[in-house]
């Protein structure tokens, strides 16, 4: 009786907190075919018809496929330079467990905690008046900045993992005549690709929708260096929104990234844990 209730109990919070979840979602996908007035008027109430023109003039406007592919290079190439180099990494400080090592590997850990408000200054000031790198070369600044960023967290996770990777299969693959680097890429990689997903799914997450430091690099780089997030506040004014451009524009953004989340959420809890559970 006892877990009967328990059980239901539980249906009763995941529907709670479902709906907490899929009502903002939403009311932003019924008010993408609603024009300013109706979205004004009656923000709650389902459109008057399902009509898709608001979605071409949004994507025209905005420049959508020429700012997806900009998030889709600047995204899915830092995500593999991260994961690449932070297995590498990780793997090094596993493998050879020495006090620089470690020290090296606790300051990559404490780097997680600097709040990124605190550095972006300098960052500009270094990377654009000093260097010039935000003038001649943006999207690789970027992708740059996205590497250093998301490295520790990698890092980190990566870490946690192979320390349960037994090293007797490393061996055998050095007695079977691999070296070092055939080991690590057909013996170690495979094993961590759960891990890798669950890396992967977070910094894709967080690249993708994110707006500041694309901001700071981007601004002056012109519209068709844009990412996403950058090009929808083409409809957003100083004193007004084009609100019947604007909300069909987040829903193109929002969408590919949910069908990938969708796609490879599973991942998200068996790679975290499967580490230390191991």
């Amino acid at each position: 009786m006892n877990s009967t209730i328990s059980k239901i109990l539980s249906y009763v919070v995941l529907i709670v907190a479902l709906i907490f979840f899929i009502v903002p979602f939403g009311i932003l996908l019924i008010n993408a075919f609603k024009s300013n007035s109706e979205i004004i008027s009656s923000p709650f109430a389902l459109p008057t018809s399902l009509s898709f023109t608001q979605f071409g003039l949004a994507m025209e406007q905005m420049k959508y496929w020429t700012s997806f592919k900009n998030s889709a290079v600047i995204t899915f190439g830092s995500l593999f330079i991260i994961l690449l180099c932070s297995a590498m990494t990780a793997h090094y400080f596993v493998r050879n467990k020495t006090k620089g090592n470690n020290i090296l590997f606790l300051a990559m850990v404490a780097s997680m905690i600097i709040p990124f408000q605190s550095i972006m200054i300098p960052l500009v000031s270094i990377y654009g008046a000093k260097l010039g790198w935000i003038q001649s070369m943006p999207h690789l600044t970027l992708m740059f900045m996205y590497v250093g960023f998301g490295s520790s967290l990698a890092v980190f996770i990566y870490h946690g993992f192979i320390k349960s990777i037994p090293l007797e299969l490393e061996e055998a693959s050095y007695i079977d005549g691999c070296s070092r680097v055939q080991s690590f890429f057909k013996i170690v990689m495979p094993i961590l690709l759960p891990t890798s997903v669950t890396i992967g799914i977070l910094h894709v997450l967080w690249m993708w929708n994110d707006f500041l430091l694309p901001l700071l690099i981007l601004q002056n780089a012109g519209s068709d260096n844009y990412t996403l997030p950058l090009a929808i506040q083409v409809f957003k004014g100083t004193y007004s929104s084009d609100y019947e451009k604007y909300l069909p524009a987040v829903v193109m953004v929002v969408i590919p990234i949910m069908i990938i989340y969708l796609f490879a959420q599973r991942f998200i809890i068996q790679g975290v844990t499967q580490g230390s559970v191991k």
